[in-house]
């Protein structure tokens, strides 16, 4: 009951209550299923027919004028071309295997990466093989990068032997687009060298637990801070300052321009607010004065 309590209270701070819940889109909850499937069923046997449900996920409730995409079916015969940047002026970074090799392609792809699971490979050179295989193939006509990185997050979680975990590759990938086209269009430039592609893709992995890290280090002094200061009635202006600096938003503090203008407050209510924090021990002094004063969370 106390922890229900909790979440309510939560939830309305956020805006969230039972009567006027967050609206979400057909693409949200198609997509939320593809990302819990791809890890609560880590014990399951990867097969066609999952990679199709994951594909038809990633596109239901999807239209597009520029392309036609089928959901859930593999490409047609044109040939695939890899490319990134604008579309008048687009990358071409390697072109898949045709169509009439890929469901071969596919195939030996599942043996191996069923097969693997147990095995001596290293799980995190595992995850990395199943990444590149699966997009070189490239067996859909789009989306074939996120089902590769629902792949990858699988691949992990089967190395965790556990579906909860708190970083996620596919988000370190995302973040670092560009160096991946890039990895990806050297490693297929090269034959069957792929150090580099696994070498860049630890990196990047250990990019996301450290960011994990850094989320979680957050997470505890936000909690830290508000159950310190629970006592205290802060106005909804604030608060929302008090969150974005706890959020990490204002790495080098919040100067009082900064603050009116986030807070939405004239000056003078402003200045008022900084002074009201800076009494209550909620916000110190950063070093230097005047106009260039900046303030940021107290120690907790």
């Amino acid at each position: 009951m106390w922890f229900r309590l909790r979440a309510l209270k939560h939830a309305r701070q956020l805006g969230i209550n039972e009567q006027q819940p967050i609206k979400v889109s057909e693409q949200s909850e198609s997509l939320a299923q593809l990302i819990t499937d791809a890890v609560t069923g880590w014990q399951q046997p990867l097969t066609l027919a999952t990679l199709l449900q994951w594909h038809n996920w990633l596109f239901q409730g999807h239209e597009s004028v520029m392309q036609k995409v089928a959901p859930g079916e593999l490409r047609g015969e044109a040939p695939m071309q890899i490319v990134s940047g604008p579309l008048l002026k687009p990358k071409v970074h390697f072109q898949a295997p045709p169509k009439q090799a890929v469901a071969n392609e596919l195939e030996l792809f599942m043996q191996w990466f069923n097969g693997s699971v147990s095995n001596a490979l290293d799980p995190l050179v595992r995850a990395g093989i199943a990444h590149l295989w699966f997009v070189t193939i490239h067996p859909f006509e789009d989306g074939n990068g996120r089902v590769a990185r629902a792949l990858t997050d699988r691949a992990l979680a089967q190395s965790d032997q556990h579906s909860i975990r708190l970083f996620a590759m596919s988000e370190a990938i995302l973040e670092h687009k560009k160096a991946y086209y890039d990895i990806l269009e050297y490693t297929q430039k090269h034959g069957t060298e792929i150090t580099p592609w696994l070498t860049w893709f630890v990196e990047t992995l250990i990019l996301s637990v450290e960011g994990a890290l850094a989320k979680i280090g957050r997470t505890v002094f936000k909690t830290k801070f508000w159950a310190k200061h629970s006592d205290k009635s802060f106005s909804e202006p604030q608060r929302k300052v008090i969150n974005r600096l706890l959020d990490g938003d204002f790495e080098h503090g919040i100067n009082a321009t900064q603050y009116q203008r986030v807070a939405k407050v004239s000056k003078a209510t402003a200045t008022r607010h900084l002074t009201d924090l800076l009494a209550h021990e909620v916000l110190k002094k950063l070093p230097g004065g005047g106009r260039s004063t900046r303030y940021h969370i107290a120690n907790v």
